[in-house]
């Protein structure tokens, strides 16, 4: 396996400039600060082929849904993230010719993102009409100012006089890649010499379009201001200046973005000019320091140390700084995207991924209000989850499997009709909040609200059958999509039972919300009889649940008895040759299991891995992370380990010849889960916290923080003595439970590992 980058702890840095795989490069060096991003794109020319994006959160598209199979039902639109004007471009010319970055001779060059300060920067030599220059240059998004992008660049001569110039720019001439290809969202409102604002242009249905104004400001050092021009859709410009042998000239391009989101439509430029004159008071030095100092904030928090296994530790710092960078919770508004700011594939909307996946690593490593906004998010879209399933002419709320409002705005009817268990998983966000935090609020006001309108759902999607006296759901999808349109899809099934209880049981402990919901008894009846009724397809022979009600009717065969050149079947085989195979895109009963630990004996769990692992191809980045928690439960050690490196350089190494499109933004949370529920085999349940800690063989020791109930606790494993260490570094002593010992932490908790 090709690695385009060098193992370092804390950066993710080459000295190859990969025209060959540029796309891929430009991906992993991606960054963000949850209001904007953009790809690890040049700011100068770079006339290879390769993906120009800049995205701002929350600024979309819908597109009207085109297909020749219309169905009722189906979203009216398709939503999309769009491509921003691109704000970072700064050409640089010598002796009057620009450089390209593909095309000019290119040497030393070094590219390196530094995830400890949030600091993407670049250096190399480049040769052109016999002049040779150093160029130097640091990017960054700026957490203290979400609406600021700063960059640094730096010209040195080596061989002589020569002329630099800089050319920055700011172009709206921009078009979408991942859908309507070739197409432009964008139109003029006004242009400066230094400013540009932009519209969305008119869409068919009742959406808003967002203005977007930039304002550039250039300051330099050794050139000279020469002049700017303009077309409608953009502004470029243009600095010059002489330098000597080892002389220099800089150029720091602070660009300030502002959107209709957050200011009138009409106020939008005036609102960029104003903070761009308060950004203009600091160095870019104060800047940068700015930024330093608040991603060791973050880090300080989140953190996770691994020793004797340093593309083990890359890749978890990764994942936690791609996360970060895509959300921190600033904004209820918004959620996290599978492909955040990296990229376009996904539409850059909102999946159930954020509830199933990103809520339990948020809950531990930030703020508590953090996972209420996500929770809120959903809360605010219930009307929304209504009209979706009045679309399917069901009762109660369906939440749509791909969104920016809450309408559905996904066109594949296997997802639209089908894939309904993402309503399971906004039900189980909520338990998650309350079982972890202990705090009943939410639940208890905003909560059951969106649990009875899934409830409402469930009990209207199911059907009784008489002959077997049981409740059924046919014309599914589970999570494994490499079966569509299935009967009794045993997760499926598994989740909406365990929905209608959690709500029965919330509902007893809130006789208003039964008068206010209009919760009759007749209702609670015959959700009581759902779960009491609802069948499971069961094998005797193999004592495992079965995925759904002829999976085992397929020849099976385990992955490995494949071509390792079949691999991965989305790409080499086709849609019905992997539909009537056995194989699993992710984990489906595995994924219940994972969900309802508590609930399965350890031989259960045993039976259905030992099953199902061998049949999965994880070509979801969503699989690896779960097989590998079950996997440590299991005490299966090599196997999670294999797992664990798989989901946390899942980027980072290519593993499904896919990141060129754009990094597995909600599927980098896998690795953290891996390491603490998995290694350190984290629960809670009931207001209890219990730990079970091994230890990876090619690892020396781990640590991690979590914040649990008011307190900050530490938990440090190594292969010494005395290997395991918990501090309460923060907050009043808590009772844990290690390995199914109670202890009192009031300080400091040091034991062995156990086998």
């Amino acid at each position: 396996m090709k690695r385009l980058f060098e193992l370092d702890e804390w950066k993710v840095q080459t000295h190859m400039l990969e025209k060959k795989d540029r796309r891929l490069q430009e991906s992993l060096m991606s960054i963000g600060n949850g209001y904007m991003g953009m790809r690890g794109n040049f700011e100068e020319t770079y006339s290879g082929d390769h993906h120009q994006g800049s995205y701002l959160a929350g600024v979309w598209y819908p597109d009207k849904t085109r297909v020749g199979w219309w169905k009722n039902g189906y979203p009216e639109y398709f939503g999309k993230v769009i491509n921003s004007m691109n704000f970072i471009k700064l050409d640089i010319y010598i002796d009057g010719e620009r450089v390209d970055l593909y095309e000019d001779s290119i040497s030393e060059f070094e590219l390196s993102l530094d995830m400890q300060k949030g600091i993407l920067s670049r250096s190399y030599i480049a040769e052109k009409l016999g002049s040779r220059i150093h160029v130097e240059v640091e990017r960054f998004v700026s957490l203290a100012q979400k609406e600021l992008c700063a960059i640094r660049m730096k010209v040195t001569s080596l061989t002589g006089e020569v002329t630099i110039g800089f050319a920055p720019a700011l172009d709206g001439n921009v078009v979408n890649e991942d859908s309507n290809y070739e197409e432009k969202f964008w139109l003029p409102i006004s242009i400066t010499e230094n400013s540009l604002t932009v519209e969305t242009k008119p869409n068919d249905f009742e959406i808003e379009q967002f203005t977007v104004a930039a304002k550039m400001l250039n300051r330099v050092e050794n050139v000279e201001y020469v002049r700017s021009s303009t077309t409608d859709m953009s502004v470029v410009q243009e600095y010059s200046g002489k330098l000597k042998a080892n002389e220099s000239a800089t150029i720091e391009k602070l660009i300030t973005l502002t959107t209709s989101r957050d200011s009138l439509k009409e106020e939008v430029t005036k609102k960029s000019m104003q903070i761009s004159e308060s950004v203009a008071a600091f160095s870019f030095e104060q800047l940068r320091q700015q930024q330093v100092s608040l991603w060791q904030e973050r880090w300080d928090k989140a953190d996770v140390i691994i020793g004797g296994d340093r593309a083990a530790q890359q890749g978890i710092r990764y994942n936690l700084f791609q996360l970060f960078s895509t959300y921190y919770g600033e904004d209820d508004r918004l959620n996290i995207g599978p492909k955040g700011f990296t990229g376009e594939k996904y539409g850059g909307a909102t999946y159930w991924d954020t509830e199933a996946y990103a809520i339990p690593l948020y809950l531990a490593l930030t703020d508590q209000k953090v996972s209420k906004n996500l929770l809120n998010y959903r809360h605010n879209q219930l009307p929304q989850a209504e009209h979706n399933a009045r679309q399917q002419g069901l009762k109660g709320a369906l939440y749509p499997m791909v969104t920016f409002t809450g309408v559905e705005c996904h066109n594949e009817w296997e997802i639209t009709f089908e894939e309904i268990h993402r309503n399971g998983a906004m039900a189980y966000a909520i338990y998650n909040y309350t079982n972890y935090t202990g705090d009943e609020s939410y639940l208890m006001d905003k909560g059951l609200d969106v649990l009875v309108g899934i409830s409402r759902f469930w009990a209207d999607r199911v059907h009784y059958n008489q002959d077997k006296d049981q409740y059924m759901m046919h014309g599914v999808t589970g999570p494994n999509e490499y079966e569509n349109n299935v009967n009794n899809n045993w997760y499926t099934n598994k989740i909406a039972i365990w929905t209608l209880n959690y709500t029965l049981a919330s509902l007893e402990k809130a006789e208003n919300k039964k008068r206010t919901l209009n919760i009759r008894k007749e209702e609670s009846k015959k959700w009581q009889a759902i779960i009491d009724k609802m069948y499971f397809p069961y094998d005797e022979k193999r004592e495992i649940f079965v995925q759904h009600d002829t999976f085992l009717d397929k020849e099976l065969r385990p992955v490995s008895e494949l071509d390792p050149a079949e691999l991965p079947l989305s790409q080499n085989w086709s849609w019905d040759k992997i539909l009537r195979s056995p194989y699993i895109k992710q984990a489906d009963v595995l994924q219940g299991i994972y969900f309802f630990k508590e609930e399965f004996t350890a031989a259960e769990k045993q039976r259905n891995f030992d099953f199902y692992e061998p049949l999965t191809v994880h070509e979801s980045s969503l699989s690896p992370s779960i097989h590998a928690i079950l996997a440590a439960d299991l005490q299966k050690v090599a196997k999670a380990v294999e797992l664990y490196s798989q989901t946390a350089r899942l980027d980072l190494d290519n593993y499904n010849n896919d990141t060129e499109d754009g990094l597995h933004i909600t599927s980098m949370t896998g690795s953290w889960l891996t390491i603490v529920e998995g290694f350190a085999g984290m629960r809670t349940a009931g207001g209890k916290l219990s730990f079970a800690p091994l230890l990876p063989d090619n690892w020396t020791n781990y640590e991690f923080h979590i914040n649990y109930r008011e307190r900050l606790l530490k938990m440090t494993i190594d292969n010494t003595i005395n290997g395991l260490t918990v501090t309460l570094v923060k907050g009043s002593p808590i009772e844990l439970t290690l390995y199914e010992e109670q202890i009192l932490l009031k300080d400091e908790y040091n034991g062995s590992l156990k086998k």
